[in-house]
């Protein structure tokens, strides 16, 4: 039976762990990471843990004197190791702010809990058919500081996601309010045009992804012109290309939006040189 990290100690996946009275129970007063393991050892966790690290500041939850890089990678593998996990894997790190009170809490402290589950693959692969989207138009992400962050609090995706469902997609790509196309449910989204690579700036309020951080310098270190802008609909329709992008996935290529038909050979590309860079 697989098992989870919380606080120090191991319990069953399926058994009681959190108490009642944790704050991202009750108020969403947290965030979270996810993590790929391959050959059951966490990739790009320096980049995770910097986000981690800014993350906890936004959210004026005080760093553990002990919290390191190094303790959160011991805690990855021993719990991947318990949970019979030897080739490809996803994490999920979630942190919250230990501490009683109301909507004003108490205390900063920081707790956190591990999950750790196989997948099938130990590289990242390229989806052989490509994923069918559409925009959700009626649930728009906020504008905010924390809009770059994992929040807990992910009802906007919850809503794409089953928007998605209903309508027999593959995925949604969610909008800011001002209506610029800022991600989907749980990736990043680029466009090429003319070999171009576009991307929604963070200004806008997606997620800032470990992943999209890596396409970006994967493609500036191959001579791939990268913009940072405000995408649309009218965007999506004069693109060649159009493929998410998450720490889990790697690069997912998207084959169509409504009427709209789209090549992959950037994703292809960017698959490759993934793997490549982390020797696989």
């Amino acid at each position: 039976m697989n098992e989870v990290f919380y606080n120090g100690t191991y319990y069953p996946v399926n058994g009681p762990a959190l108490p009642v009275s944790n704050r991202g129970f009750h108020y969403g007063d947290g965030f979270f990471e996810t993590i790929r393991l391959i050959d059951g050892k966490p990739v790009f966790l320096d980049h995770h843990f910097s986000r981690v690290l800014e993350t906890m500041d936004a959210y004026k939850i005080e760093r553990p004197i002990d919290f390191t890089l190094q303790k959160l990678e011991k805690e990855i593998i021993a719990l991947s190791e318990r949970n019979q996990i030897e080739k490809g894997g996803r994490v999920r790190v979630t942190f919250c702010r230990k501490s009683a009170g109301y909507y004003l809490p108490i205390g900063n402290e920081l707790e956190y809990i591990i999950e750790a589950n196989s997948l099938e693959h130990n590289r990242f692969t390229l989806n052989e058919q490509g994923r069918n989207v559409d925009l959700c138009v009626e649930f728009k992400k906020d504008l905010n500081r924390l809009a770059v962050y994992k929040r807990i609090e992910c009802q906007v995706y919850i809503q794409a996601a089953l928007f998605a469902h209903e309508k027999g997609l593959d995925d949604a790509l969610v909008q800011n309010y001002k209506g610029s196309i800022i991600e989907a449910t749980s990736s990043n989204v680029f466009l090429v045009s003319n070999g171009v690579l576009y991307t929604s700036g963070l200004d806008e309020g997606p997620v800032a992804g470990t992943m999209r951080m890596n396409i970006i310098n994967l493609a500036l270190e191959n001579g791939i012109k990268v913009y940072e802008c405000t995408l649309t609909p009218q965007n999506l329709l004069a693109a060649d290309e159009l493929f998410l992008t998450n720490a889990i996935h790697g690069v997912q290529w998207v084959g169509s939006y409504r009427t709209k038909r789209y090549f992959n050979d950037m994703s292809v590309r960017f698959c490759r040189l993934l793997n490549a860079k982390l020797g696989i």
